[in-house]
């Protein structure tokens, strides 16, 4: 029987602040390529849209990035278009509401979408993406794990690998 499973590497990191968690994101986006995929993970507050906007000024991207949650969707241009979605309203089948509400679709081949809540798709969303999920233990620490799935997200973790400590910034663990 043929292993269909993809090859998956798992980096953990630790941030110590919002703008910390901002700068790794922003490192992560020069490994950025044309149709990526960025699941994001964790519960309300845990740091997902510090996360996004670091991603998106790593591309680039002169516009404030804010939350789409009322609007589902947003798109920014940088040196690739960023679509950075949020699906926390999105109720019953999201999965059928957010491809039925053109939310992914074909577009997003041409640049990087973000995906906060992504796990609300369910089995539908491809598992070749990058998921990252955030943790908050307290304060404004918070544990990020970085899972690539497929060998083409493992470029990420090599570029979190290089994001290194600073003295403002105690940086990464295994």
């Amino acid at each position: 029987m043929t292993d269909t499973r993809l090859p998956v590497d798992e980096l953990h990191v630790i941030s110590r602040s919002p703008a910390e968690t901002r700068d790794l994101a922003a490192t992560l986006a020069v490994a950025a390529r044309r149709g990526d995929r960025i699941g994001l993970h964790g519960p309300l507050g845990a740091g997902k849209t510090q996360f996004a906007k670091g991603f998106a000024a790593g591309l680039g991207v002169a516009d404030v990035v804010m939350s789409p949650t009322f609007t589902l969707m947003a798109e920014y241009a940088g040196r690739l278009p960023l679509f950075h979605v949020d699906l926390y309203r999105l109720a019953g089948d999201a999965d059928a509401d957010a491809y039925g509400a053109g939310l992914l679709d074909e577009r997003e081949r041409s640049g990087v979408t973000l995906i906060e809540w992504a796990e609300r798709l369910g089995p539908s969303l491809d598992a070749h993406r990058l998921e990252v999920t955030l943790d908050e233990p307290g304060d404004d620490t918070r544990h990020i794990t970085l899972v690539a799935g497929g060998r083409r997200y493992a470029r990420y973790l090599a570029a979190a690998r290089s994001w290194g400590p600073r003295p403002d910034q105690p940086g990464r663990s295994s």
